[in-house]
């Protein structure tokens, strides 16, 4: 029989409350601590943080703290992301950043589902869908990410939105949910 970490890993449901799963949150959070306390001009410090919490961390990656996260070991973030402030990565599921991606303050990717039914919610089942952001992708401030979502490359997605269905390439969307609004041409000069 698979344990708890087993099943969350598969993207099968599991039970949250696990012991297993408990010690990769309290490592994650120990690891987070760790980063968010660093102080300012320990860079060093701080890549070495992140290359043992995070499952990878490319090249000139910036995340400034404070930085929320369940695993850390489910994240993976290509070279040259900028990631301001306060962003949650709430990692039951695979969290992909691509490379040269910026995300504003307080930007939440959630990948954990929670049952509708209120017996198996009351006993802690839970599971969770990944959630894939293309490169050179901007999040404006405040964006929610939902469970299972992809954003295609060039994307940007406007402040306060919140994504529940995938995004495709080059396209500005905004609101709650969040719609394409316009397509973008890469390579194109922005008018004022």
């Amino acid at each position: 029989m698979p344990s708890q970490k087993e099943r969350m890993l598969a993207g099968e449901p599991y039970l949250a409350d696990d012991v297993e799963l408990d010690a990769d949150r309290r490592r994650a959070a120990n690891l987070s601590h760790r980063y968010n306390t660093a102080h300012p001009g320990e860079d060093a410090l701080r890549r070495t943080i992140l290359e043992e919490l995070l499952g990878a961390v490319g090249d000139g990656v910036e995340i400034r703290p404070p930085l929320g996260l369940d695993y850390g070991y489910q994240v993976t973030i290509g070279a040259g992301t900028f990631i301001n402030f306060g962003v949650v990565l709430l990692d039951v599921a695979r969290i992909s950043i691509g490379s040269d991606t910026q995300i504003g303050p307080n930007v939440q990717l959630l990948t954990p589902t929670h049952p509708l039914d209120p017996v198996r919610r009351r006993a802690r089942w839970e599971s969770a869908e990944p959630i894939t952001i293309g490169d050179n992708v901007w999040l404006g401030g405040g964006v929610i990410v939902c469970p299972g979502v992809t954003i295609g490359e060039n994307t940007v997605v406007g402040a306060g939105a919140v994504v529940t269905r995938d995004l495709p390439a080059n396209v500005v969307a905004v609101g709650n949910p969040a719609r394409v609004i316009r397509s973008l041409e890469p390579g194109a000069t922005p008018s004022g």
